[in-house]
């Protein structure tokens, strides 16, 4: 059964308007007079519910400061969650639900490739707005539609940029662990391309099971390879099983991952079976003991601690931001909010590097991506730490 959380709800559930003396109702699904709703799929019971629940965090934490500052534009959000546990069947009900009986003016932050893909046709035929999905596939705005918006560098391009400079470091045998499906795919392209740039061949390949615990057979396959770098097409479990079990049976080259292995969640659980590994990141980890932390950022982390009873990681910030975004480009949008002024916003809004760590973003008319850069970071004493500047 999914779950629900509907965050701060507003009056009226639909707004009407007055057209020759008859009232009709208002023409854009998910806006009335008091009201904006937002709904998203995140992981909260699944295997990535690691990052679904400070994404949930971060985003309610946005919602509450606009309601508390009045709104948007007179109007307060309401945000709705339904849980997909990180399963497409499970999502597409999210969807439809959201969608037809929760009537959201936005689909927003969506997590993991596997949802969004699965989900997004139904959303765009709804013509409801499909944005700044947390997952890296080039499919968020790739082909061109007016309704789609993605924030992250793309798998591909970051992968192929990260491992560029990676090869700097004189590694000649490389190999790849991907997840079967579409997410390790677009890692895999990413590292063919990288190595045909740079004159090498992929040694070594093996992939597993979206939910695979077990990495004997795959491991075994690449130190059998002789390698000297592994690209990890993995995510939280994933990458600390593969690494534990490639380090059981002697392998002692390094692993470079792709965002999706630039967990807080791997530094902190992994211990010393991930020590070293490398992966692309965009926005940065924060720990609130950093003495290079601005104030800004510490006041912001006190004050999700405050209201969560938790601290702040990479997740919160993600869902923060992506509602942040939205909020900015809906008030740019002006009282009279549609799906076409607001397009016609998210058009012209520029979103410069904060005190969270983000990069730019920025899109236009004939630009749905948001970002098309990353940097490397690397698990230094159980914490990630950024050893190059962004790369494309």
């Amino acid at each position: 059964m999914s779950s629900r959380r509907e965050i701060l709800k507003a009056g009226a559930a639909a707004g009407t308007l007055t057209v020759g003396g008859v009232s009709v109702a208002q023409a854009t699904q998910g806006v009335s007079k008091t009201e904006i709703v937002l709904g998203t799929l995140q992981d909260l019971s699944g295997p990535i519910a690691v990052l679904g629940k400070p994404i949930q965090n971060g985003m309610i934490m946005r919602v509450e400061q606009a309601n508390a500052a009045g709104g948007i534009n007179g109007r307060k959000l309401k945000l709705v969650v339904e849980d997909t546990g990180y399963d497409p069947k499970k999502a597409v009900l999210g969807a439809q639900k959201l969608l037809s009986n929760d009537k959201a003016f936005a689909m927003i932050g969506s997590l993991g490739t596997v949802v969004s893909l699965a989900t997004m046709p139904m959303v765009l035929e709804k013509n409801v707005l499909h944005l700044l999905p947390i997952t890296a596939h080039h499919g968020n705005y790739d082909p061109f539609h007016k309704l789609k918006f993605a924030l992250t560098t793309p798998y591909p391009d970051s992968t192929r940029a990260g491992l560029k400079e990676m090869l700097k470091k004189g590694y000649k045998r490389v190999g790849i662990l991907y997840q079967d499906d579409e997410y390790g795919l677009e890692v895999l392209r990413g590292a063919e391309t990288g190595l045909k740039e740079a004159n090498l061949a992929l040694i070594e390949k093996t992939s597993y099971k979206r939910g695979a615990t077990d990495f004997s057979s795959q491991m075994q396959k690449l130190r059998a390879g002789n390698l000297d770098l592994i690209i990890l097409g993995t995510i939280v479990r994933e990458t600390i099983g593969a690494m534990a079990t490639a380090r059981q049976l002697g392998y002692t080259g390094d692993f470079f991952g792709s965002q999706a292995a630039y967990m807080p969640a791997v530094a902190r659980a992994g211990g010393r079976a991930v020590e070293g590994l490398y992966a692309m990141s965009e926005v940065a980890t924060p720990y609130r003991d950093d003495p290079k932390n601005n104030k800004l950022l510490n006041d912001w982390m006190d004050a999700y601690k405050a209201r969560f009873n938790e601290d702040a990681d990479l997740w919160s910030v993600t869902g923060y931001l992506i509602v942040d975004i939205f909020a900015k480009a809906a008030e740019k949008a002006g009282p009279n909010l549609t799906v076409d002024s607001y397009v016609k916003a998210m058009e012209t809004l520029s979103y410069p590097r904060s005190y969270l760590g983000s990069p730019d973003y920025s899109w236009g008319p004939n630009k749905r991506l948001g970002n098309n850069q990353a940097r490397i970071a690397q698990i230094q004493n159980g914490r990630w730490n950024n050893v190059s500047d962004f790369l494309r």
